[in-house]
């Protein structure tokens, strides 16, 4: 982990795309804007575990419903004598 001091209106850098601008600092609080692309999706750390989590119980229904589904998938079957014709 890289760990930077910044003051105030001071700015950190990540690669070509992303400024992180130190907007205020308090006793118990640091303000940062981050100027990044549109796509680049930014969440804090809880909401990031949330989605995560979320995600994680979608699939899991999915793959406890895969084997009911893949019992109930119908497959055409062409018989010998279907070929034959």
């Amino acid at each position: 982990m890289l760990i930077l001091s910044r003051k105030e209106n001071q700015k950190i850098r990540i690669g070509n795309d992303i400024v992180l601008n130190i907007i205020s600092i308090s006793e118990n609080n640091v303000r940062i804007g981050i100027e990044a692309d549109k796509t680049v999706k930014i969440y804090r750390e809880e909401v990031y575990n949330s989605i995560k989590e979320h995600n994680k119980n979608a699939t899991d229904k999915v793959k406890e419903q895969f084997p009911y589904n893949l019992k109930n998938l119908k497959i055409n079957k062409i018989e010998k004598n279907a070929e034959k014709k």
